[in-house]
């Protein structure tokens, strides 16, 4: 047993649980960078779909009811297009420029997204289109890296919700993106037996993660808890990026 892959789904899964149940999932994005420090991203994205169907139901549970029903409307269709356009253009891409293309995500989302005190004042909606195309793009990087979380977000945020309304809309969608996700993923030969054992296994850390998340949702600095995740999430990405060029090399 390879205790050091184990114990990088067991900090992936925690992880997510926790942006789940408390932070909209937007550090998602670091669970499959993490798992494949230690194999292919696209094994990574298939061991962690199980799992986040899970915790999606855990994290809708926490926060029934506290959504938004207009956006629901505006991004589910839009990004079920996306995990299609994923599904039938999967196969375009290499191991090594998936860990590219992940590590490119991490690291230019972490630069544009940076926490900046001086944004005080509410950001101006986008507009119907340009939301459809956001979460199209959301549903695409969803299916190929679990990466839906940064496109996603681009949209939610400038729809000026409120933290937890914002948290429960963007899990919502999410359990939406993934159960549509286990269509192709299992079509593509993705989610056999051991992986879905292998995912199943760490539902109570996902369990654990999402009741946390939860209660730091209404206990803690969010601001700090961003910091310290951004930086996470960058270091992650070059790690990544490097990886990806070494082995096209």
């Amino acid at each position: 047993m390879d205790w050091l892959f184990i114990s990088l789904i067991a900090l992936a899964v925690f992880i997510t649980g926790i942006s789940k149940g408390g932070f909209s999932g937007a550090f998602g994005i670091l669970a499959v960078p993490l798992i494949s420090l230690q194999t292919s991203p696209m094994l990574a994205a298939a061991i962690m779909l199980p799992i986040l169907c899970i915790m999606d139901i855990f994290t809708v549970q926490k926060f029934w009811k506290k959504w938004n029903t207009e956006q629901l409307i505006k991004c589910i269709p839009a990004a079920i297009v996306g995990v299609t356009i994923g599904g039938l253009t999967a196969s375009w891409f290499s191991a090594e420029w998936l860990k590219i293309i992940v590590g490119a995500i991490a690291v230019g989302f972490t630069l544009n997204s940076w926490p900046k005190k001086s944004r005080t004042t509410l950001q101006k909606p986008l507009s119907t289109l340009a939301g459809k195309l956001w979460c199209a793009l959301g549903g695409f990087t969803s299916f190929i890296a679990h990466a839906g979380g940064p496109p996603m977000s681009v949209y939610l945020l400038r729809a000026n919700l409120d933290k937890t309304q914002y948290v429960a809309t963007a899990a919502v969608i999410f359990t939406a993106i993934n159960y549509v996700k286990l269509i192709p993923y299992g079509m593509l030969g993705q989610l056999n037996s051991s992986n879905i054992l292998l995912s199943l296994c760490f539902t109570p850390v996902a369990f654990l993660g999402v009741q946390l998340g939860a209660w730091l949702h209404y206990r803690i600095s969010t601001a700090l808890f961003f910091k310290v995740m951004y930086s996470f999430l960058f270091l992650t990405g070059i790690k990544l990026i490097w990886d990806g060029i070494a082995g096209l090399n």
